[in-house]
């Protein structure tokens, strides 16, 4: 059975940072390539971040580009997202999920999903 355990989530202030953490098990980690993203309330899910399954190549959104840094270690079968200079906007749950296609930032590409952890960032 696939999971996907997101952690690292919290209340921090505008300018503030935080780390998100995606454990993963029960699949071939290193096969996947992998993304983070977000939903907030009354919106749809959107595109955060992205990389390859060998960690060369990594894809962002235009609204988080210059302020996030997605990583992984395969070792550890983790995937990491670093939020800088958070803006209230970037309140939302967040989501890490692994796809087997090419197609980083299409939601429907991914075949697995976590349950997500909340960010809210106060002004």
């Amino acid at each position: 059975q696939v999971q996907l355990v997101e952690s690292g989530g919290g209340l921090v202030q505008a300018g503030g940072s935080l780390r998100l953490s995606c454990a993963a098990s029960g699949l071939t980690f290193s096969s996947y390539n992998m993304g983070w993203f977000r939903q907030a309330p009354g919106k749809e899910r959107e595109f955060v971040a992205a990389i390859r399954w060998t960690g060369s190549n990594t894809y962002y959104a235009d609204s988080v580009k210059g302020r996030c840094t997605i990583s992984r270690e395969n070792a550890k079968n983790t995937v990491y997202l670093q939020m800088n200079s958070l803006k209230p906007e970037d309140t939302a749950v967040y989501y890490c999920a692994a796809t087997g296609t090419v197609y980083y930032r299409s939601a429907v590409s991914y075949q697995y999903w976590g349950q997500g952890t909340q960010v809210t960032v106060s002004s």
